[in-house]
């Protein structure tokens, strides 16, 4: 399976194409500059230039040939809101639009805790979660087999292998960059996941097992 990993320059993309890298699929890193496309190709991964502020033709050519697209791009902390907005959201749609006009079925989405549900959603940060809310709403709407995780606060600690996984989880939490990236990789051809969304935090069952039951 060719994966096109969208945000491939951030800490879980990263994470996801070394995992990728060591199994039976092929990763594609879509990225905004040469220089960073050019780095991963020196480290032997495919690398394609697309900006998620750009048109959705040139995404969905950056997808070409591809078997499945992961979105895991953010406009990230330090920006303002129309930031979160262009990239978390409208690129997150133009994203599912190009999928959609490449002919790939397979969509994964990481999303944020509890977007779902806007009477959880952190004031602090709302339009972040507004974004997150209706970017997934979209992928819901679209043809397309998805699956969206919704992952507790990130941390850079090491992976657990181990997690929390629900529909709607009453407690909150954190949950490692490293796990959210065993996740998608778990997820990518793993039927139980297929047209799911679930919150996951860290816990105490194996990711495997956890994907299982859903």
């Amino acid at each position: 399976m060719n994966v096109l990993v969208v945000g491939a320059n951030g800490q879980i993309g990263k994470q996801l194409i070394d995992l990728l890298k060591e199994s039976e699929h092929t990763p594609v890193a879509m990225v905004r500059k040469k220089e960073q496309a050019n780095k991963f190709q020196q480290e032997g991964v495919k690398a394609v230039v697309a900006d998620l502020e750009g048109s959705v033709e040139k995404i969905a050519k950056a997808a070409a040939g591809c078997d499945a697209v992961v979105f895991t791009a953010g406009s990230g902390g330090h920006t303002g809101a129309d930031k979160t907005l262009l990239v978390d959201l409208d690129g997150a749609v133009k994203t599912i639009e190009a999928t959609e006009q490449a002919g790939i079925k397979r969509f994964v989405m990481v999303s944020a805790f509890r977007a779902n549900s806007r009477e959880k959603w952190n004031e602090k940060i709302r339009h972040y979660y507004v974004a997150k809310h209706y970017a997934d709403k979209e992928l819901l709407r679209s043809g397309l087999t998805y699956t969206i995780l919704r992952p507790g606060g990130l941390t850079n600690d090491p992976g657990t292998g181990k997690v929390l996984i629900g529909e709607n989880l009453s407690e909150s939490g954190t949950i490692s960059r490293a796990d959210v990236a065993k996740i998608v990789f778990s997820c990518l051809d793993n039927e139980k996941t297929f047209n799911c969304s679930f919150d996951v935090l860290e816990g105490e069952e194996a990711i495997e097992n956890a994907l299982e039951r859903l």
